[in-house]
């Protein structure tokens, strides 16, 4: 078992991990992954290698540095990224909607790629794409480990296919790159499971825990018909608390301050989509009013833009744990911050207080929009509507506002910030604010409301290594395949995915 989460996270190029843990079952490990170089906040755990003796399995260490299996590697991923996955928001029943059919072309890729695996593994289908690979265990005590990954990409517009610099669905490999839809998000995960897989299979390495793989198809979308339908039909068969653990896709590796770090999510921020709409009089373009509900709701909007929600490095977010790994590990690691890291754990009352500014927070900020936004709740006003006609006022104006949840705050939190401006508008324009009360839309007003799909802040993977955890199997089978100059560290992405 540890030597398939290692591979899973080894193969083709660099893979994403999200690591959820939903149950206290612990792995049994060889007590030499005991831990060394134990620091307060950082501990770094030993290599953990495999102790069974099998000359297949121990040969797949030369395999895997071969340029032939590498040469492999690229040629899966290559072809998984030429067939056209895409989800579109507006997707119709399955059945019905013929762009889902794309999905039966890329199971049978799969089923051709990987025959070891269709052969040992157990396939189910779930709401016709859904994907659930079942390879039982000899020992049925233990709770199944669950391998995520979704088939699904983000749909290209025909508008941008010539801006791209090789064709989005090329899988067009460069010699360091392979180009194309779904070869970082996340169809290198789900290639990387199953080529681990079919490694280990022909290997005869059989688990000692069953490894579950459930492959979504709509993630892209929230996934509401793949992972929405599969979390259930996994629930019904293992019950509560019935996984040991989930690793899907999330944060990756980064070489930053003089350290490579190996960086599993152990968390996901919070989401909610605000919807704001303005109803107002129409009327002929020719005798306007003095704002229409076009005007109206960008005045609402250059408001919410000009107003970001505040900095904030909360005690449970998984990048401070990045940080003080940096302070202990990394030779680079800038001494400003290092000062305020410092300065941080000696006043436990200033991390609590909102009301003060996160210096801590606002320093390591610097490094860029994918480490601020690690820190931040996001707002995007991402969907816009209003206007029929060049010559009749707008009636009606909406807009749809995605947040992604800091840590230590709520999608309540993003509803109240929204409330704030909108109040201010219709107050100014006499329009009635209707806020989240289940008014859609009236005359005359401003309607809030949230989207079906808000989440709160994912619950923390615990991180502790003087345990037997899976952060613990995970961190030292990582080490022991990448070499002990690597820090695994705690870690959180900006976006969300379907783990929920």
């Amino acid at each position: 078992m540890v030597r398939l989460i290692a591979l899973t996270s080894l193969l083709v190029l660099s893979i994403p991990i999200a690591f959820l843990i939903y149950a206290d079952d612990p792995y049994t490990i060889p007590s030499a992954g005991s831990g060394r170089n134990l620091s307060k906040q950082c501990a770094q755990v030993d290599p953990l290698r495999p102790t069974v003796k099998n000359d297949k399995l121990e040969d797949m260490e030369r395999i895997l540095a071969s340029d032939g299996f590498r040469n492999q590697s690229i040629k899966y991923l290559s072809h998984a990224v030429q067939i056209e996955t895409q989800s579109y928001d507006d997707m119709g029943k399955i059945g019905d909607d013929k762009r889902w059919d794309t999905m039966f072309t890329f199971a049978k890729y799969l089923q051709d790629t990987f025959p070891s695996v269709h052969k040992a593994l157990n396939l189910e289908t779930v709401n016709v794409h859904g994907l659930i690979y079942t390879w039982e265990g000899s020992d049925a005590s233990l709770k199944p480990t669950l391998l995520m990954a979704h088939q699904d990409v983000v749909p290209v517009p025909d508008s941008t296919v010539d801006a791209w610099t090789h064709p989005p669905f090329s899988g067009f490999y460069d010699g360091k790159y392979i180009w194309g839809r779904g070869s970082s998000d996340c169809k290198n995960q789900l290639i990387a499971i199953m080529e681990a897989i079919e490694l280990l299979v022909s290997a005869d390495f059989s688990p000692k825990r069953t490894v579950v793989l459930s492959f979504g198809f709509d993630e892209e979308i929230s996934g509401r018909e793949g992972a929405g339908r599969l979390a259930p039909f996994l629930h019904d068969r293992y019950g509560d608390d019935g996984i040991a653990a989930i690793v899907d896709e999330g944060a990756n590796f980064e070489k930053v301050w003089g350290t490579v770090f190996a960086k599993p999510g152990v968390g996901e921020k919070g989401y909610t989509d605000i919807t704001v709409t303005v109803r107002m009089p129409g009327g002929h373009s020719s005798i306007p009013s003095d704002h229409t509900s076009i005007g109206v709701i960008s005045e609402l909007i250059t408001m919410i833009e000009a107003n970001p929600f505040s900095m904030r490095l909360d005690e449970e977010n998984p990048y401070l744990g990045q940080l003080h790994c940096g302070a202990e590990h990394a030779p680079d690691f800038p001494s400003k911050l290092k000062r305020l890291l410092s300065h941080r754990s000696r006043k436990s009352k200033a991390r609590t207080c909102k009301a003060k500014s996160d210096h801590l927070a606002l320093e390591a900020a610097k490094a860029g929009p994918a480490i601020k936004y690690l820190m931040q709740t996001s707002q995007a006003v991402d969907v816009i509507g209003g206007g029929v006609k060049v010559n009749a006022l707008p009636e009606r104006t909406s807009a749809i506002i995605n947040h992604r949840i800091n840590i230590g705050e709520t999608p309540k939190d993003a509803a109240k910030h929204v409330e704030h401006f909108a109040k201010m508008v219709a107050e100014k324009y006499n329009l009635t604010l209707h806020a989240y009360d289940g008014v859609k839309e009236a005359p005359l007003s401003i309607s809030l409301s949230m989207s079906d799909t808000t989440l709160d802040v994912a619950p923390v993977t615990p991180t502790n290594v003087d345990k037997e955890t899976a952060y613990k199997i995970l961190s030292g089978t990582t080490r022991a395949l990448y070499g002990e100059d690597l820090v695994v560290t705690p870690a959180i992405m900006t976006g969300n995915t379907d783990t929920r």
